[in-house]
């Protein structure tokens, strides 16, 4: 299984499609979700439901793409390390896994204020902070799966350090933004209400994240430097 451009690219088409749809998912819940205003939250998802769908399939693909990512990431890096490889593909199927049922606890927000009939035991109140509640632990629940978003860079990093097909300085800015993105997480749950902190933390991380996207996309791999044992289909360290 010999590193190629077009795997690099294949990597590199699925970062930009999480790239597109992550965003998209966000801006829309931004727009949607009022910080401790329940009245406000609950108006905006039900005058603007196609837009709060929208907003969900926007995540369900980003998802789809990122469990995809590092199926195409280990035919281009399992020569360099087969076990580090493995170990990044588990945390992405467990970050991953956790964020797709806890995108459920976003969805029961829209379902909680759609008037279903057996609903109507709560008062409209009730259903309001209910909707509200649903949303705050969609939040908590993708900090979760963060620690797994971070940890799955480490031994990216380290793989791309350990080529000589990509750019070493890269592989320590992910591994960098790995752990800034780990800390994060700590943060957000022990010391919350610091954005400015959360923000610096998580800048090796979306740098990193950016710039390998764009490498792999447009320069893919340098195949001249790839070094392959053919008897036994395994990179020379």
């Amino acid at each position: 299984m010999i590193p190629n451009k077009k795997t690099a690219r294949l990597a590199g088409f699925l970062w930009l499609l999480m790239f597109i749809f992550g965003p998209i998912a966000q801006i829309i819940r931004g727009k949607i979700f009022v910080v401790d205003d329940m009245v406000g939250t609950a108006n905006n998802i039900m005058e603007n439901e196609f837009l709060f769908r929208i907003g969900f399939a926007s995540d369900l693909i980003m998802m789809i793409s990122f469990v995809l990512l590092p199926l195409a990431l280990y035919k281009l890096l399992s020569t360099v390390n087969k076990n580090l490889a493995m170990i990044m593909v588990i945390f992405v199927v467990l970050g991953t896994s956790i964020n797709m049922i806890n995108l459920l606890n976003e969805f029961t927000s829209l379902y909680l204020l759609s008037n279903a009939e057996y609903l109507n035991v709560f008062s409209e109140v009730q259903l309001q902070a209910k909707a509200m509640l649903s949303y705050d632990l969609y939040l908590h629940g993708y900090e979760i799966a963060n620690i797994f978003f971070a940890l799955w860079l480490v031994p990216l990093g380290l793989l791309v350090y350990k080529s000589d097909f990509l750019p070493k300085a890269l592989g320590i800015l992910l591994i960098v933004g790995g752990f800034g993105l780990l800390i994060n997480v700590f943060v957000y749950f022990l010391f919350p209400g610091y954005p400015t902190i959360n923000i610096i933390l998580l800048i090796p991380h979306s740098l990193g994240e950016a710039i390998i996207l764009l490498w792999l996309l447009i320069k893919g791999i340098n195949t001249s430097k790839v070094k392959i044992d053919f008897a036994s289909e395994t990179v020379l360290l």
